[in-house]
């Protein structure tokens, strides 16, 4: 950590020599310099946090120094102290004009330097965090313009295909039967009615997705970051709400018998539609890509007071990159004709582990397949 930097500037080295014995036992960083030009040339070595600026030198005097400091726009906020034997307030006046923050009158008392020098500093100090902190958020801002950018970018791509993919397979179904089911028989009618009801669930299904997307963009960016739905208790056991909502979403895959489950008793705080959400989305992502008759297992265990369970497939799997950049309407290899989604999944898991006390780990190998784990706090 860098220490505190003071530059004493007197034409006469012998005050430094009494500065330096009034502030040694202080830490600071003692500099000098003879003349009001050697510490102009001298700022960016000595980089000061505060400037002992002597007023009456040969040459570049102490005032003049001060208003070319402070003209500097990398030094204007470093305080300058204005060591003078004037005692004219038009004098002092000018000083202060000057761009000077404070000044003090020789011969120094040692109790009023210290206590003007810590001051001076003290207001340094609260200048630095402001401006870490203002750099901070312009960097946020500029992270969340880019991620938005790339947001606007995604939903322009992938929203428009998804949702004309579905409405397609209505529209052209209901067309389809109005010309043609003079000459239909009965099983072909349900066959395409089959079709327009699995697009209509599709569709049903994209929209309350992008929904909760929304409701939970607003949770997340909530003014004091707490969660506004209430955590309920819920007992998560092996042959119960975990096993229940694995098997029903792989009944809806159409692959039941590739599921495997062993799952830990526990009892864990979560929100129930939250919990039913991950499980389901896991492992429809699961089956969606790896191939049907391969293994899709569903696992969990107690861990230093947590549950952590795991969806695992033997899938095509996915790249670092591809991990680092998932979120909300990205795609990544698209398969002609195949309906991906539009990464809204686990995005919104995502938002849950921010609202919740969960933790998300991904891992994956290309061509091998990929692990998604969550881990919740198990309840006393």
């Amino acid at each position: 950590m860098k220490k505190t930097s003071i530059l004493v500037v007197d034409d006469e080295p012998f005050y430094f020599d009494s500065i330096e014995a009034l502030l040694d036992d202080e830490g600071y960083d003692l500099h000098y310099a003879a003349s009001g030009q050697e510490a102009l040339d001298g700022l960016v070595v000595f980089d000061p946090d505060l400037i002992l600026l002597d007023v009456m030198m040969p040459g570049l005097n102490g005032i003049e120094a001060c208003r070319l400091i402070k003209i500097l726009p990398e030094w204007q906020m470093v305080p300058i102290l204005m060591v003078t034997a004037l005692s004219e307030k038009q004098d002092l006046a000018r000083c202060l004009s000057e761009g000077a923050d404070d000044f003090i009158s020789k011969p120094v008392d040692p109790l009023e330097l210290r206590a003007r020098v810590q001051s001076l500093l003290r207001i340094k100090r609260q200048y630095d965090r402001i401006k870490a902190l203002s750099q901070r958020q312009a960097a946020t801002i500029s992270m969340l313009q880019s991620s938005l950018n790339q947001l606007r970018s995604n939903v322009a791509m992938s929203l428009p295909h998804e949702l004309n993919t579905s409405l397609n397979g209505i529209s052209g179904i209901i067309d389809l039967l109005l010309s043609q089911r003079v000459s239909m028989s009965d099983s072909e009618v349900h066959e395409f009615l089959d079709i327009a009801q699995e697009s209509a669930h599709r569709l049903e299904k994209l929209i309350h997705r992008f929904l909760v997307y929304l409701q939970l963009e607003v949770n997340c960016n909530d003014a004091d970051g707490s969660p506004q739905r209430k955590l309920d208790p819920v007992s998560v056991k092996s042959r119960s709400f975990l096993e229940y909502c694995a098997k029903q979403q792989s009944k809806i895959s159409q692959r039941l018998g590739d599921l495997k489950c062993n799952l830990q008793e526990a009892t864990v705080l979560a929100h129930p539609m939250d919990l039913k959400f991950v499980v389901e989305e896991l492992l429809e992502n699961a089956f969606k890509f790896s191939i049907p008759g391969s293994p899709v297992t569903i696992q969990s265990e107690i861990k230093a007071n947590r549950l952590v369970f795991n969806v695992i497939d033997h899938g095509r799997g996915m790249t670092v990159g591809q991990i680092e950049r998932i979120g909300a309407f990205m795609q990544f290899d698209r398969v002609y004709h195949e309906q991906q989604g539009i990464g809204l999944g686990l995005e919104i898991i995502k938002k849950l582990t921010a609202l919740h006390d969960w933790r998300l780990l991904i891992s994956s190998i290309v061509g091998e397949g990929t692990t998604v784990g969550i881990s919740l706090p198990v309840q006393a």
